[in-house]
């Protein structure tokens, strides 16, 4: 599971995020001081689950649930309890008094898995047409062109998908779906990183360079990938 913190307090995102780093397979993506920050990741980036401050500046965290559609599910993390009947009219997950304990952010966060998995009761594998795959994101099924993909890294049980501007975070294995991508386009050249081999600008030694990022090339990998390219002198 994946989660962004949302919160203006230094000492309170620090807090949060140490306590995040002790429940097994929650992943923090990202850790904002304001709602509109969040909102700038929420836009290119997908995720399952947001810790979410009450008192912001400027956009409130209240403000961000009234006002963004589909949102991630939502735990509220706040000082103040006289929110806590206006929260769960907006369907939040949870609602956490500060300071956090480990005991209660890990019912929150097991009933946060519950509600994830209600929702997606049999996560889709992407299904492999010739030209594109469709993935599910959140509430959503996004069609992704297989040309736009540049590689795709595994994070647990979830696969990031990332594409020249984007990146999609979907619930699967990586063994999965090197099932369902083309062969003749796609490559796992590490444990956890499968490249589309159309976007490979340079290979030295044990890393491979797409775009600007150096992604980790194996040995027995490197020998499958130099026998697939066309290879000249």
């Amino acid at each position: 599971m994946t989660c962004f913190i949302i919160d203006d307090e230094q000492m309170s995102r620090l807090a949060l995020e140490r306590l995040c780093l002790k429940v097994k397979d929650l992943e923090v993506l990202a850790v904002c001081d304001s709602a509109e920050a969040a909102l700038e990741h929420l836009q290119s980036e997908s995720v399952d689950l947001l810790f979410l401050d009450i008192h912001l500046p400027g956009l409130s965290g209240m403000d961000l649930v009234r006002s963004f559609d589909p949102l991630p599910q939502v735990i509220f993390t706040t000082s103040d309890k006289e929110f806590a009947l206006e929260a769960y009219d907006h369907d939040v997950t949870d609602y956490l008094v500060k300071p956090v304990t480990l005991p209660r952010l890990l019912k929150a966060v097991q009933r946060a898995r519950q509600r994830l998995v209600a929702a997606h009761p049999n996560p889709a594998a992407p299904a492999a047409g010739e030209d594109d795959v469709f993935i599910k994101v959140d509430n959503r099924i996004v069609r992704l062109p297989l040309a736009e993909i540049l590689w795709i890294e595994a994070l647990g049980d979830y696969m990031r998908f990332h594409t020249a501007d984007k990146r999609y975070t979907v619930h699967m294995t990586l063994k999965r779906l090197e099932e369902q991508l083309p062969p003749s386009q796609f490559l796992k050249v590490h444990r956890k990183y499968i490249v589309n081999i159309s976007h490979i600008i340079d290979i030295q030694d044990n890393s491979i360079l797409i775009r600007d990022e150096l992604i980790p090339i194996s040995r027995r990998n490197r020998e499958t990938l130099m026998n697939r390219l066309n290879l000249l002198g």
